[in-house]
């Protein structure tokens, strides 16, 4: 009763700010935040903190998380590919409306320990790779929709190819060192569009893999 009592929490925080779609709210208040953040950041879990995590890296504030999930557009969505797994939270929200999450991180330790809270969870529709996210993920493309969770300065050619036709590509965008847009991508007719929807702060995306 109280992790259900701290999701709804949550929720309503999120809905001071960001009006939450069904499908959208239902996802957040089946997934506990406090699993995907360090133990000793826990009293938090259920604020709109971003967090930071190993490696230098952080978890995104759940009312980004809300955002950049409800920006993919997900109703009757079958496959997503995330770019930036971290530490698990962001794909556990997808699992949760899509029938199949594929999910990308660089540094080993912390997809190591995404993939420990998955099969806790019994999450099993996420499936999670370690390599270099800009490559994206061949072997099960196209995707419907592909999210990355951190920033770039141009969206890699390879991923709009692994996006089905039709589909929906949300990154956010540096503009300048301090200054990100998070921005649709339409394809349609092997055609690319965009639209900037709006300012975020994101860690940035690095080349290579971390051991």
């Amino acid at each position: 009763m109280i992790k259900a009592r701290n999701r709804q929490i949550l929720v309503n925080e999120i809905e001071k700010h960001f009006s939450l779609d069904s499908h959208v709210k239902e996802a957040f208040l089946s997934v506990d935040r406090e699993v995907f953040v360090p133990n000793e950041f826990r009293h938090l879990a259920y604020k709109l903190d971003a967090l930071p995590l190993a490696a230098s890296q952080w978890i995104s504030s759940p009312l980004t998380v809300a955002k950049m999930t409800q920006h993919l557009e997900l109703k009757d969505v079958d496959s997503v590919l995330e770019i930036g797994c971290g530490s698990g939270y962001q794909a556990a929200i997808l699992s949760k409306i899509v029938h199949r999450v594929f999910t990308i991180e660089r540094i080993d330790t912390l997809l190591k320990g995404a993939k420990i809270r998955f099969k806790e969870l019994n999450l099993n529709n996420i499936l999670a790779r370690f390599d270099d996210g800009q490559r994206g993920w061949k072997q099960y493309a196209p995707y419907d929709r592909i999210l990355l969770s951190a920033t770039t300065q141009k969206v890699p050619d390879i991923l709009f190819e692994q996006l089905k036709d039709g589909g929906i590509l949300i990154a956010p965008i540096e503009q300048s060192s301090n200054y990100h847009i998070i921005t649709r991508y339409y394809k349609y007719n092997n055609h690319i569009t965009s639209e900037a929807i709006e300012p975020a702060r994101f860690v940035p995306i690095l080349d290579g893999t971390q051991k």
